[in-house]
């Protein structure tokens, strides 16, 4: 993990509406409108958080057809498993100055 996927998970679960997505999905898979309803929250604000975990890599989310022919979305938790301390962030740092200096040299750039 580099920083920027680093700094990312943070983002993605350094707020509480996503702590609570996190624990509701601990329990397997949820469509968007159980997981809003036991959240109390709208859909819309819902998928905003969902869109950021996926992106961070936190959730998978897929479209299953009901039987009576209604899209559901469905999300789960993906595994993850982050221990943050100091040899972490170090080895993130560490990881962004290297593909950073990998991106330059191919760029030609010193």
């Amino acid at each position: 993990m580099d920083s920027e996927e680093l700094l990312a998970f943070l983002a993605a679960v350094g707020h509480a509406q996503r702590i609570r997505i996190i624990s509701e999905l601990a329990s397997g898979q949820l469509y968007v409108s159980e997981l809003a309803r036991r959240l109390g929250v709208s859909r819309p604000l819902l998928y905003m958080h969902l869109e950021r975990m996926e992106k961070a890599g936190l959730v998978v989310g897929r479209l299953e057809l009901s039987d009576d022919g209604k899209a559901l979305k469905y999300f789960e938790l993906a595994p993850f498993d982050v221990r943050l301390n100091v040899d972490t962030i170090s080895a993130a740092v560490r990881q962004g100055r290297a593909d950073d200096d990998g991106q330059q040299s191919d760029r030609g750039t010193p």
